[in-house]
């Protein structure tokens, strides 16, 4: 039964809010609005106090995992760009160009092998 009444209260707080905001909201509007703003704008400081005191803490770290990261992938991309150079000025000095290239006929050897099991040894799943 606690339960029932601590949200018997929680209704009874709720409507008696609801019921301020609206006479509130019909017999002084221009005060209503007023305090509406100026809480507003105290939620919007206190976010961004938060926002740049603490989340900033955490942001060097993170940007300088991204740094490390950017290097790693620039070194990655100059290291391939320069095989793919090589390999590629280096095939077309070999071949020439008025022969057309020979495509690979045959099938490559199959990389899977059978096992022979016992097959004359198989039990009878009835007898169970």
């Amino acid at each position: 039964m606690p339960k029932s009444k601590g949200t018997l209260v929680v209704y009874v707080i709720i409507g008696l809010a609801i019921i301020g905001v609206v006479t509130q909201l019909f017999s002084n509007t221009a005060s209503f609005l007023t305090n509406i703003l100026t809480m507003l704008g105290f939620g919007v400081a206190v976010f961004a106090l938060l926002y740049f005191l603490v989340l900033r803490k955490r942001g060097p770290s993170n940007s300088n995992d991204a740094k490390k990261y950017k290097q790693a992938v620039k070194q990655s991309k100059a290291k391939y760009n320069q095989q793919q150079n090589k390999s590629a000025t280096s095939s077309k000095s070999k071949r020439p160009q008025s022969f057309p290239l020979k495509k690979k006929s045959g099938k490559r050897p199959s990389h899977l092998r059978v096992i022979d099991g016992n097959k004359s040894k198989r039990k009878n799943r009835a007898s169970f």
